[in-house]
């Protein structure tokens, strides 16, 4: 037996049952990163393999993109549609009268008992721009750059609560445990920026969305992916500040340490979420400086400040629009917004339509309006997709409860039909796609379900709906689901 005999079996004599399978284990997830990889950017050639250090490095889309990132702003508890872009006269005309059994015979409702009164748009409309938009008076700004916006008014969901229906509209599924729409986009594309946060959410309104933070979740994706909740008054990210004692200087040879920790148990064990722990840590410690100079808006001139109604050091969905925009513009791929108060009910002042609903509007209407504008003239539009939305529409119907109408005037939940619209980031401006039945309740021509907005919205991004997959749970999942999705060719320039 000769000396490299000799060696190679000592070596296999060291060889643990263990260490050969974590060795094996370590070969098998890299070949399975290769082939995510490719089934995740659509690839039609070699696999581009993912730097497992850096994984929110921007990728190419695999498609043509008229839009490089995403702001959402989601209106949670959703406003409704019949009283801002569904304009219905017949529903006007026929206000007061019992609604005919076809809407509710074997339909249910949350607060909807025996048989309800129709109930006509509560403010008058008008046509606005060349486009000839519908849009109520409650939202006279925004009705002045009609002409920028694209509407979706056949948008049906199958929830008719909150919080699954919340989940539908930003997971694609109304259970828990899936991947965000901002997730599935910087998985598929990375971020720009690699000192902030690819996915930022931002919240205003006082309360969280009915379904948590899973709406901004990563899933089964690995967590890096998931959505980072900034604030806009002290740290935007909870103990991002040093503790006291502790420098920048010291900080970073700590996050050293931890990364030379964390590599040693993933050289080990080969889990994968321990490279993301690195990720992590090390974005964190960057994120120091960059993400406090973003979030910043003392940074803002005085116009700019008037043009959006902010004020600085509060949470407020003024402010957190001009934040969207200060994020975009350094590179964010995905900002997602939500405004809670939106739940048009009957049963108290700050629900009802005449009460809460004004004011919610009036908070709506600059700021929304400001965003448009400013990424407008930084010539920044053109690329960053707008979408507004609630997670389903209301009832032409007026809620009531045991049989008794209500004092205040409200709508009931109404998953059959809602507005979606959406502007800049390559879609077709001042158009309308599909249309409701004469007093709301239904899609007539044109219906759109979720993940047809799912698939157009990663479309608009470069992304083949049907190539961008995660194994898990012995599937291929999809933020467009197992259903048929379609993109909606239509509203695309």
């Amino acid at each position: 037996m000769n000396l490299a005999q000799e060696l190679l079996r000592a070596e296999l004599a060291r060889t643990t049952r263990r260490l050969f399978l974590q060795e094996c284990a370590a070969g098998l997830g890299a070949a399975w990163l290769a082939s995510a990889a490719a089934n995740a950017l659509g690839a039609s050639s070699a696999p581009a393999v993912r730097d497992a250090a850096r994984p929110l490095a921007p990728m190419m889309p695999p498609l043509p993109a008229k839009a490089k990132r995403v702001i959402y702003l989601h209106m949670a508890g959703s406003p409704s549609q019949l009283d801002l872009f569904d304009y219905k006269p017949e529903l006007h005309r026929l206000d007061g009268q019992d609604c005919p059994q076809e809407f509710i015979a074997g339909k249910r409702f949350a607060f909807i008992r025996g048989v309800p009164k129709l109930l006509g748009p509560q403010f008058p409309f008008k046509q606005h721009g060349q486009s000839g938009a519908w849009i109520s008076d409650r939202l006279p700004q925004l009705a002045s750059v009609a002409d920028k916006l694209c509407f979706v008014r056949t948008m049906v969901t199958d929830q008719f609560n909150h919080g699954p229906a919340q989940l539908l509209v930003h997971t694609g599924n109304q259970n828990l445990g899936y991947a965000a729409m901002g997730s599935w986009a910087t998985y598929g594309l990375g971020s720009e920026n690699q000192n902030l946060p690819g996915f930022v959410v931002l919240l205003s309104g006082g309360k969280f969305p009915d379904a948590g933070k899973s709406v901004w979740g990563s899933g089964f994706l690995p967590s890096v992916y998931q959505g980072v909740q900034c604030r806009s008054s002290g740290d935007p990210v909870l103990f991002l500040s040093n503790p006291p004692g502790i420098d920048r200087s010291l900080r970073g040879k700590m996050v050293d340490a931890i990364a030379d920790v964390n590599r040693q148990t993933y050289n080990e064990a080969a889990d994968p979420e321990t490279l993301t722990r690195i990720s992590q840590y090390e974005l964190a410690y960057r994120m120091q400086m960059s993400a406090t100079d973003a979030m910043d808006l003392n940074q803002e001139p005085a116009h700019i400040h008037k043009l959006y109604g902010t004020e600085p050091g509060q949470e407020s969905l003024a402010n957190n629009c001009l934040l969207a925009r200060r994020l975009v513009e350094r590179g964010v791929r995905y900002v997602q917004l939500y405004d809670w108060g939106w739940d048009s009910h009957g049963a108290g002042e700050n629900e009802a339509l005449h009460h809460g609903f004004k004011d919610k509007c009036r908070q709506l209407d600059q700021p929304v309006t400001a965003l448009l504008l400013d990424l407008e003239q930084r010539g920044l539009l053109d690329e960053t997709l707008i979408v507004w939305s609630g997670e389903f529409g209301r009832t032409p119907m007026r809620e009531n409860r045991g049989g008794q109408e209500m004092t205040l005037i409200g709508r009931d939940h109404h998953p059959h039909a809602f507005t979606v619209w959406l502007a800049g980031g390559g879609v077709r401006a001042g158009h309308a796609h599909g249309e409701t039945d004469p007093i709301g309740y239904a899609p007539a021509v044109d219906r759109v379900e979720v993940r047809d907005l799912h698939a157009t919205m990663l479309r608009l991004l470069g992304i083949d709906h049907e190539r961008l997959v995660f194994p898990f749970q012995g599937l291929d999942q999809k933020l467009t689901g197992v259903k048929p999705a379609r993109v909606i060719d239509s509203i695309i320039a």
